[in-house]
């Protein structure tokens, strides 16, 4: 997976650090952003192969919103999205059902916060595979 480029979209830098430190071992190329401005504005400049991205950042709905602005987007639409939160766990609900849901939740594979690394790992390169 070398030079490939991944964006991830998550207001938590700790987790950000850590997710890069597991991702460039792998040798991929990472960006981040820390907001749903920054990120549309990064996927745009980066053009990443990959977007991963929490679901609650400034607001609750950020990433939700994210994600479907991306998705409706010609030129971004076909980038896949992970999707790693810890929201099931705030809120009691299970979104993972719901991944794929073009209107609701329009991402490609959905985690909950923390996710091992092989596990994380084992997403990446079957979304980016595809």
């Amino acid at each position: 997976m070398e030079n490939k480029k991944i964006l991830i979209i998550d207001d938590d830098p700790d987790f950000v650090m850590a997710t890069t430190v597991v991702l460039e071992a792998k040798s991929y190329k990472v960006f981040s952003a820390k907001d749903r401005k920054d990120g549309i504005e990064k996927v745009g400049r980066v053009e990443p192969d990959l977007i991963i991205m929490d679901v609650m950042m400034e607001k609750m709905s950020d990433g939700f919103e994210l994600a479907r602005e991306i998705k409706n987007d010609g030129r971004y639409k076909k980038i896949p999205i992970l999707m790693l939160t810890a929201v099931g766990e705030k809120t009691g609900f299970n979104f993972s059902k719901n991944a794929g849901d073009e209107a609701w939740l329009p991402v490609d594979d959905y985690a909950e916060k923390p996710v091992k690394p092989e596990e994380l790992i084992a997403k990446i390169e079957k979304l980016i595979l595809r």
